[in-house]
């Protein structure tokens, strides 16, 4: 069964990398792109813009536009264009692809919602390897129990602009929702103090910036006498664009609803 595809913020780093990745892609065909009104690449043949020769697709300006020519729409955008992604989606019903993160806590219930209409993965990272972090690290807030102290340090380049990271926020739940707790609750954002030690039970998180890094993040399980790292470094683009392409396989045989990496992957059967 065709599942015509269409990269929303084709422009970007991960719309490029997208884009590419769906050209020889053996079940996905390539079908539509968008960016934002104002860009150069409006018009243009999207094969330009990637580097791969004409490819006959047309840059659009607006995902109503080609919202007819695709079965699925793959937004690594920013929260306001995914929201009005999202909202052109129901109206079409068309299957939704989320890599974007820094949703406010209603917007993602918009999200949400949209699952009884249509499918959707959303996911804070979508390589293979992260999500298998995320199954690492709540096996070890198990077995390590809430005496273990923990600390996420992530690192991306210097043009990203949430901080924390979603990934990073993630890993925060994960341990979180082990220990029957929030991580708005216990969470220490880049902990700056001259007279507070360490609070039981806290979280903390930390982001670096600089250069061109693309993606690393530790979690860090500190006993007293031991300590445990678990650590996900991502070296290319590649690995992102893989997962939410096989995400994107997976949503097409699945009812209407809200799906995350772990479901795509079936990441609970280890446990």
């Amino acid at each position: 069964m065709s599942n015509r595809v269409c990269v929303a913020g084709v422009a970007g780093r991960m719309g490029r990398t997208l884009a590419k990745r769906l050209v020889d892609h053996p079940e996905l065909n390539l079908t539509a792109a968008t960016e934002q009104p104002g860009s150069a690449w409006i018009g243009r043949d999207l094969g330009e813009l990637i580097g791969v020769g004409k490819l006959d697709i047309c840059v659009s300006d607006g995902l109503s536009a080609v919202i007819e020519d695709c079965d699925t729409v793959i937004d690594f955008t920013r929260p306001e264009a995914t929201l009005e992604h999202l909202s052109i989606c129901l109206d079409s019903v068309k299957n939704l692809v989320v890599g974007t993160t820094g949703f406010t806590s209603a917007e993602r219930q918009m999200i949400d919602q949209a699952a009884a209409k249509i499918g959707l993965v959303i996911a804070s990272n979508f390589a293979i390897g992260v999500n298998a972090a995320f199954k690492l690290v709540e096996i070890a807030a198990r077995i390590l129990g809430p005496e273990a102290e923990v600390e996420i340090v992530e690192m991306h380049h210097n043009q990203k602009i949430d901080a924390p990271s979603g990934t990073a926020l993630t890993l925060g739940e994960v341990v979180s929702q082990v220990r029957g707790s929030s991580l708005s609750d216990t969470a220490s954002y880049g902990r700056h103090s001259e007279a507070d030690k360490r609070k039981a039970g806290e979280i903390g998180i930390h982001s670096l910036r600089g250069g061109s890094v693309v993606g690393e993040h530790s979690v860090i399980f500190a006993t007293s006498g031991e300590r445990i790292e678990i650590t996900h470094r991502a070296e290319s683009r590649e690995n992102f664009a893989e997962g939410a392409l096989r995400a994107c396989q997976w949503l097409r045989n699945q009812p209407h609803g809200i799906y995350t990496m772990s479901d795509v992957l079936d990441l609970e059967q280890f446990q």
